[in-house]
């Protein structure tokens, strides 16, 4: 008798390798998959923007990066003497509005060089639901604590996003023709939207996932959320919030993932490190 129904991957057509570069983009679950890749000493570009959940901002951000834009000026925003900019993640900040614009100019050339180096480009979907900026009529990855109502918040339609990724891929694709490309959708719950609208939210990015996986041969998937819902599938996995999965959870899809995703050197490579690291952080009782 089983009480567990157990998700196994099926194993990419092409594999990562030790010596790949890999860039991660999009929510904090990107953010906890990039980690572990450097944790296991590959080169990798951890969420350079920050934590960014939708697919619009995702797609803005790296076609900025590839085309070497500067950020919009009308999205930069100052909150209690911190400056800050609409579309990245509240860890980029600076104290003067020049100072930020600098670092986001850094930001999205190193990005853009990464890319048109990396083998791997990652990125996770977070949320189909976007705040779109009222005064410029521009979706936002991030309100940063600004009144509500300079935004709109409403769920995107599949067709238009559909036509933001198409986009995109045409530039990555031009920019680094061997790029191969991961897309997960986040399995963190966003329960502000309403369960029944995350459910929504949800079911439109694995739409939008599935169907790129079925249209380009250089595109994949990796059911990080198929395997917190279905085979994890208990409230134990989650952190207290009942929202984030919890480290057990977070590790036990980063095995499902490298059986999937690593070629056999690498598997191999990540075995002896965490005997190291197992080693390092082993304290004898006495000495």
């Amino acid at each position: 008798m089983h009480f567990h129904t157990e998700l196994t991957p099926s194993t990419l057509p092409i594999s990562i390798g030790l010596n790949d570069q890999i860039v991660t983009v999009g929510s904090c679950f990107a953010e906890v998959i990039g980690g572990q890749l450097a944790d296991y000493k590959l080169a990798v570009t951890n969420n350079p923007f920050g934590t960014v959940f939708n697919p619009v901002s995702i797609s803005k951000l790296l076609i900025m990066s590839l085309r070497d834009q500067l950020p919009d000026e009308q999205l930069y925003v100052e909150r209690d003497g911190i400056w800050l900019h609409h579309d990245f993640h509240s860890s980029h900040w600076a104290h003067s509005l020049e100072e930020l614009r600098n670092r986001l100019m850094v930001v999205l050339s190193e990005t853009g060089t990464a890319l048109r180096d990396a083998n791997w480009l990652m990125l996770t979907l977070g949320s189909a639901i976007v705040y779109r900026h009222i005064e410029t009529e521009q979706v936002v990855a991030n309100c940063h604590k600004m009144p509500g109502q300079q935004f709109e918040k409403y769920l995107y339609q599949i067709d238009h996003l559909r036509a933001e990724f198409n986009t995109l891929l045409r530039m990555l694709r031009r920019a680094n023709p061997r790029l191969q490309i991961l897309l997960t959708v986040s399995p963190v719950r966003h329960t502000r939207d309403t369960l029944l609208l995350n459910s929504v939210s949800k079911a439109t990015l694995r739409l939008l996932a599935h169907e790129l996986t079925v249209w380009h041969d250089w595109i994949h998937y990796f059911p990080a959320f198929e395997i917190m819902q279905d085979d994890l599938r208990d409230y134990r996995f989650y952190e207290a919030d009942m929202i984030h999965p919890n480290a057990q959870a977070q590790d036990y899809i980063a095995e499902k993932f490298a059986q999937s995703a690593f070629d056999a050197d690498l598997r191999a490579f990540v075995g002896e490190w965490a005997s190291i690291k197992k080693a390092l952080a082993h304290r004898p009782l006495y000495g």
